[in-house]
């Protein structure tokens, strides 16, 4: 029966993390894997998570199915997080959420949504983006482009990436990053966020934000600037956002999907055919992760002691930004690092070839992924100058 079926060629970072577990080498150094690590390279467990488990299990509660749009309380929670306690889209009832899957569950539902329901000629993404991004919006059938977006200097091509957008068919879908942009950490302005809202309003295109690192750039509120800056100036859009980096909620699978449409009838109808898209998926989302995410977002004092484990976090990644970029600059000084300090978030464009990524592993123990993606909490005070040692050797041969 099933003799025609082809092999599975693999995720590339996930084998590279398995390849990783195997690896005997002591001074191994794990750089692919998008994941938080603290100065013990160990994946922390935040004490606002810790103490929303500790009531759920005291409250001994059923576990029924829910809603196929999710829990009522998460869905809330999501929206003052992304929107703001009191925006006008949320109080007008314009914008709609479900709870996904994580925000890979989010970004299925979106395409699977706009697909039947929405005419466009296609999705364009960031050239580079996330490698799932193609794989999920082609498997709804959409046909995926690139806009341009990486400067290989270490920034944004704004200038192109305008010049590009300008020129699709209207209703075009968009898809950004909302902050720290995955793979090369660069984002764009606030001045280059306005001026693309603009362009967007003028060209009617649909953007569609990907939001998995909100805090890992400025704070919470700060990044959230392009959602709440299109949903001010009445553009819709969908976002899709995820609990998995800024709550270590990985294995919990906990995202959203929320759609800002231009009145409250729109959303009621909207709401409905994202239940219906549920309904033929998966049913109905997992309680348990959504749940820890609504007590700690609407608990003052969990929310509190959430933020400040965040900025913890976010402080340490900046300094491994520092501390590399001072390695690399003493041991090449004519060569420009300068890129590590002015890209946020998770993740580092380092311009290393996959040849120079394959030698980093087999000579040195350093993983990273072929496009030279680096994951900046993978550093710590004890491998950082090894990495930097590593990576200059690299650069010299």
């Amino acid at each position: 029966m099933f003799q025609h079926v082809a092999p599975f060629a693999g995720d590339h970072i996930v084998s590279l993390n398995e390849a990783f577990q195997r690896d005997t080498r002591p001074h191994k150094v794990n750089l692919s894997i998008g994941i938080y690590a603290d100065e013990n390279a160990r994946l922390p467990t935040l004490d606002a998570v810790h103490q929303a488990e500790l009531r759920l299990a005291t409250a001994r509660m059923a576990k029924p199915y829910l809603p196929m749009e999710g829990a009522t309380n998460f869905r809330s929670a999501v929206q003052t997080l992304l929107f703001g306690a009191r925006h006008e889209a949320v109080a007008s009832g314009r914008v709609v959420t479900i709870q996904t899957v994580g925000s890979s569950g989010g970004l299925k539902a979106g395409a699977e949504f706009l697909r039947r329901w929405f005419a466009f000629s296609g999705v364009w993404i960031s050239d580079p983006s996330w490698d799932n991004h193609r794989s999920l919006f082609e498997s709804s059938r959409i046909t995926v482009h690139t806009y341009p977006y990486y400067d290989p200097a270490g920034g944004v091509c704004f200038d192109a990436m305008l010049e590009c957008l300008r020129t699709l068919p209207p209703r075009s879908v968009v898809l950004l990053h909302a902050c720290c942009h995955n793979p090369t950490g660069a984002d764009l302005s606030t001045a280059q966020w306005i001026t693309l809202i603009t362009m967007i309003q003028e060209r009617q295109l649909l953007p569609f934000l990907d939001m998995a690192y909100q805090g890992f750039g400025d704070g919470v509120d700060t990044d959230a600037f392009a959602v709440r800056a299109l949903a001010r100036a009445g553009v819709p859009f969908l976002i899709a956002n995820s609990f998995s980096k800024s709550m270590g909620l990985y294995g919990e699978r906990c995202g959203a999907l929320s759609v800002v449409c231009t009145d409250a009838q729109q959303a009621e109808h909207v709401l409905g055919q994202l239940k219906f898209t549920v309904r033929q998926s998966y049913f109905s989302p997992p309680a348990h992760g959504g749940q820890i995410v609504a007590q700690v977002l609407g608990d003052p004092l969990l929310r509190l002691s959430w933020e400040s484990d965040l900025n913890t976090m976010r402080d340490r990644i900046r300094a491994m930004r520092v501390r590399l970029h001072a390695a690399l600059s003493q041991r090449m000084p004519d060569a420009d690092f300068s890129f590590l300090l002015r890209q946020r978030g998770m993740f580092s464009y380092t311009g290393l070839q996959p040849s120079q990524v394959d030698h980093l592993r087999d000579a040195h123990a350093i993983y990273l992924v072929h496009s030279g993606r680096i994951c900046i909490p993978g550093l710590n005070a004890n491998n950082v100058d090894a990495v930097a040692d590593a990576i200059c050797a690299t650069l010299l041969l």
